[in-house]
């Protein structure tokens, strides 16, 4: 991308795309995740990927730009790299650019330009794909930028369950991950979709997601990032469009000292008994969140809720709360809570009054305020979230 077209598309104070490498070392195909370094493993598990592919449906694994591992273990699902599917599926143009806009923004226009693979994920109809799907995107290359786009389909009266991890190896400091994610949730379908990222301290993310949900269909997002991130910027927008449809997003936030994240999701209610909600826990030791939520409804009868709780645990840190409804026709409920503050001293006392040390007291109120609960979790991530959270307790004190 030239200098000229940057300075053009690129907003003011946004990153510098240019100090990003744009080409990668191919790596081969690897046909047993279980292969990997162990350290290489270590960072998967910690993004919710399991590299033996226990009670997972099926595995796809992207190292840099190549896709080195891509399996199905279920009849009823699919899984390969979009590069495949769009050869497979003449081009995909039914759903290709048809959630997120192309020329959205600089980054995906640079996806387009710059795409390299992604995954393509799909359900058969009637299908319940009972163990998760996973997938991993993958950078072992220092200052690299990976730029994929990825296609999730759930076709009439399936059940899909996705974890997907992305994260750097050890050793890369910095890159660029400019992400597009489009969502098909077909009448009667659910997606149960959950992203653990476990990013290096000065990596650059630009996530760009959409998803478009048919009558009776049910979304369901878990997003968790407790790591640093230098820079992460991400609004999924959920566009209701059937009646009944239903979109819960889930978010817990972590920014640590050096740490931007602008983080937030919209809801679009468009048919009648449509029903949304967003979640956020965000905890600041000294970085800085925007937590943003929009609720827009446009049918009678709509039901949505927003709700965004942040916890500053250093006078260095920041925490933004921006909650948006709009309502556009009479007969809807929309409904919105925000709060940011410290933790209070009378819980800290009331802890301590029941023999916990004050370290100990603040370290359950912590916890019990990350652990927000995420449907289809497997134990083991779970466990693995709590060791992490249990990290940021120690951090805190």
């Amino acid at each position: 991308m030239s200098k000229e077209k940057q300075t053009k598309t690129q907003p003011a104070g946004d990153l510098d795309l240019s100090v990003y490498r744009e080409k990668a070392t191919e790596h081969p195909p690897l046909d047993d995740l279980s292969k990997l370094a162990s350290a290489d493993q270590k960072v998967l598990l910690m993004t919710g990927v399991d590299p033996t592919g226990k009670e997972r449906s099926g595995s796809f694994f992207q190292k840099d730009h190549s896709v080195i591992h891509c399996r199905t273990a279920f009849d009823g699902a699919e899984i390969m790299s979009a590069t495949a599917a769009r050869e497979k599926y003449h081009g995909l143009t039914e759903y290709w650019w048809k959630a997120v806009p192309v020329d959205k923004d600089v980054y995906t226009r640079r996806a387009d330009e710059h795409q390299e693979h992604g995954y393509y994920i799909r359900s058969l109809p009637g299908a319940n794909v009972h163990y998760p799907l996973q997938a991993c995107l993958y950078i072992t290359e220092d200052k690299l930028a990976q730029d994929v786009h990825n296609i999730i389909i759930a076709e009439e009266g399936s059940n899909l369950n996705i974890i997907t991890g992305c994260a750097t190896a050890p050793g890369v400091r910095s890159g660029l991950h400019v992400g597009i994610s489009e969502f098909f949730v077909k009448k009667g379908s659910t997606v149960s979709f959950t992203m653990i990222h476990n990013w290096a301290e000065e990596m650059a993310v630009r996530p760009r997601s959409a998803v478009i949900v048919e009558e009776g269909g049910t979304f369901i997002s878990n997003y968790i990032c407790l790591v640093p991130a230098r820079d992460l910027q991400m609004y999924p927008v959920a566009t209701l469009k059937g009646k009944g449809a239903i979109a819960t997003f889930n978010s817990v936030l972590l920014a640590r000292a050096g740490s931007l994240m602008d983080v937030g999701s919209r809801i679009i209610l468009q048919a009648e008994g449509c029903r949304g909600e967003v979640i956020s826990r965000a905890v600041s030791t000294g970085g800085t969140i925007i937590a943003r939520g929009h609720l827009v409804g446009e049918h009678p009868g709509i039901k949505a809720h927003l709700e965004c709780k942040g916890l500053l645990l250093s006078d260095k840190g920041r925490i933004h709360a921006i909650p948006e409804l709009e309502g556009k026709t009479a007969d809807l409920e929309m409904s919105h809570e925000a709060a940011v503050g410290k933790i209070a001293q009378e819980e800290v006392e009331y802890l301590m009054a029941r023999g916990l040390s004050e370290q100990e007291a603040t370290a359950l109120i912590i916890k019990g305020f990350l652990s927000l609960e995420i449907v289809g979790l497997p134990a083991g991530i779970k466990r693995e979230l709590g060791r992490m959270i249990e990290e940021t307790d120690t951090e805190a004190m």
